[in-house]
Parts: structure tokens; C-alpha cells; sequence
């Protein structure tokens, strides 16, 4: 049996990918989920020193890339690093980007 290309009973497998995607939407959170695949980890006063972009406004995005679970927060005393928590977003940056770009 074939499956049908396009099935409207089945249209809640796409609602998590098209979170996702949604929340990466915005060139700062591309570049933010980008950096991140660089370094690995790293916290907003760098990310702000890196952007030249106000603390706020960085904060802001990391807040919708933790909501989507795109990324989590590592604490280190009084340090909150910020790393990427899910795989799969390594993989739709490279295939934007080019796996070069995404590597230190």
C-alpha cells in the first residue's frame, strides 16, 4: 500500500518541526544558534560583545530558542552558558550555511 503524499489526518507531526523552524526564523537567532555550533557554549556578554546589539535584546531571542528547546543553559557559579540542546538544528544550520561556516 502507498502512502498518500498529503494526508490532513495526520498534520500534527508537523506542528514541532514547524516550531522549530519558526524559532529560527529571525537573522540575530540564526546567528546566535550558528555561534553556538562554533564555540559550543557561550554567555550573553559575549554573544553581546560579538553582536554590538543591546544584552536585552540578546536575551529576548535566547528566550524563544530556550521555549523551543533549541537551546539550554549550563550554570557555573554565577556564569550561565548557553549551549544547543538539540541535534537536528546542527543539521538544518549546515545544510543553510554550508558545514564550513558552522565549524570554529
Amino acid at each position: 500500500m502507498t502512502l498518500p503524499a498529503f494526508d490532513k489526518n495526520d498534520l500534527n507531526q508537523f506542528d514541532e518541526p514547524a516550531n522549530l523552524l519558526k524559532a529560527l526564523s529571525h537573522p540575530i537567532r540564526l546567528c546566535i544558534v550558528r555561534g553556538l555550533m562554533r564555540k559550543k557554549k557561550c554567555n550573553v556578554s559575549y554573544m553581546q560583545e560579538c553582536l554590538d546589539i543591546p544584552q536585552s535584546t540578546i536575551s529576548q531571542h535566547l528566550q524563544k530558542l530556550r521555549a523551543a528547546g533549541i537551546v539550554t543553559t549550563e550554570r557555573k557559579g554565577l556564569e550561565v552558558n548557553y549551549i544547543l540542546a538539540d541535534q537536528r538544528i546542527e543539521e538544518v544550520v549546515k545544510a543553510l550555511f554550508g558545514e564550513e561556516e558552522c565549524q570554529a
